[in-house]
């Protein structure tokens, strides 16, 4: 009979709104993953989601190294704002300690090459925070576009958008936020994944409304479009300032598909096809895709297998943000060098895990206006 292997040992940095609802309640459902330490620097946070998790090791982020030191943790979870991803991957990997980091993962391409070197030359493991890379919904898509029952693909069309409140870090240029890097790599992202293939130029313009103070350091929405290989094009617009929507639209000339909603984690997803006269409308139902993230990456660390999303995966979507932002700062297209990804995600990548209802916030709030 095998040897049973123990449950991989986690970190949670970073105490915000998205790691108190959906990363902290995720670990309740895990065999192979369990919540042993949580990092922040607020007192109270980690006072009450310490005894509400049963989680007695808390350490503010003065105490971050001696707990990567101590070796009471496996990996760690980081949920901190974009600026501060590299600094605390490249130290937990040169710590020895394992790395599943929200995206996007860092602000800059160099950050990222950074942090993938650490990693290798730690010998630890490093994955980026696709939660849709493990989500029925998205999977049933990809899989569609690469059937050739849609036909030869031609266009995508994406939109995202939420109403941010007032004082929201996403607001803030100094922690890397804004549409295009907070919600417009979701857009990037599945534009990669439907077409299989990389941008080979982009383009990009922003707009913002006249007298919104919401929007003094970040723009309110970004559209941008991307050229990739056999005459495709993809675009979007994510945007800080409309009515809430997440949705893409994939055309083929046989064929067109539609996810709406697309890129949330707390509702069913819709997947509807038209193909000739022939239309289809699935269901979702709303599954925890962050508790499935989480244990495909305890399964990497527990078997030894390769991560993916890895961090080529990251890179690849912060080169085409950095470009974007290039033809936002020029006003002209960017051309984009050629680049091979890993593997792109597939079936075999889902988890179905139940959803949970939402937790009492501590000192955290929605970004989303309601």
């Amino acid at each position: 009979m095998p040897t049973k292997k123990p449950p991989i040992r986690f970190a949670v940095v970073g105490l915000g709104w998205f790691a108190q609802s959906a990363v902290l309640p995720a670990f309740k459902k895990l065999k192979n993953a369990e919540l042993s330490a949580l990092v922040s620097g607020d007192e109270e946070k980690l006072a009450q989601l310490g005894k509400r998790h049963k989680v007695a090791q808390r350490v503010t982020y003065d105490g971050y190294d001696a707990l990567l030191e101590s070796g009471e943790v496996d990996a760690v979870y980081l949920v901190l704002p974009n600026t501060l991803h590299a600094d605390y991957a490249i130290r937990a990997a040169r710590a020895g300690v394992h790395v599943l980091c929200e995206k996007p993962m860092a602000t800059s391409e160099s950050e990222c090459m950074r942090m993938i070197e650490a990693a290798r030359e730690s010998n630890v493991k490093l994955m980026i925070g696709y939660r849709l890379h493990f989500e029925a919904a998205n999977l049933a898509a990809m899989e569609l576009a690469r059937s050739g029952k849609l036909g030869e693909l031609r266009f995508y069309d994406a939109v995202f958008a939420m109403p941010v409140e007032p004082g929201n870090s996403r607001l803030s240029a100094e922690l890397g936020g804004g549409p295009l890097n907070d919600i417009g790599i979701y857009c990037i992202n599945a534009a990669r994944y439907l077409f299989g293939d990389e941008p080979t130029e982009v383009y990009a313009l922003a707009a913002s409304k006249p007298g919104d103070t919401r929007f003094k350091e970040v723009p309110e929405q970004v559209t941008a479009v991307l050229r990739f290989p056999k005459q495709r094009t993809a675009s979007f617009t994510a945007s800080f300032g409309a009515v809430s929507i997440a949705r893409y639209d994939l055309f083929g000339d046989k064929g067109r598909l539609r996810l709406d909603p697309a890129f949330n984690h707390t509702a069913d997803l819709v997947l509807e096809t038209e193909i000739g006269k022939r239309k289809t409308r699935r269901v979702f139902k709303e599954r925890d895709q962050v508790a499935a993230e989480i244990t495909a990456f305890a399964e990497h660390l527990q078997n030894g297998t390769e991560t993916s999303p890895s961090g080529l995966e990251g890179l690849a979507d912060v080169r085409i943000i950095a470009a974007l932002n290039e033809s936002l700062a020029s006003g002209r297209p960017v051309e984009l060098a050629p680049l091979r990804p890993e593997r792109r995600p597939s079936k075999r990548n889902e988890r179905r895990i139940a959803p949970h209802g939402e937790p009492e916030l501590i000192h955290a709030e929605e970004p989303r206006a309601r």
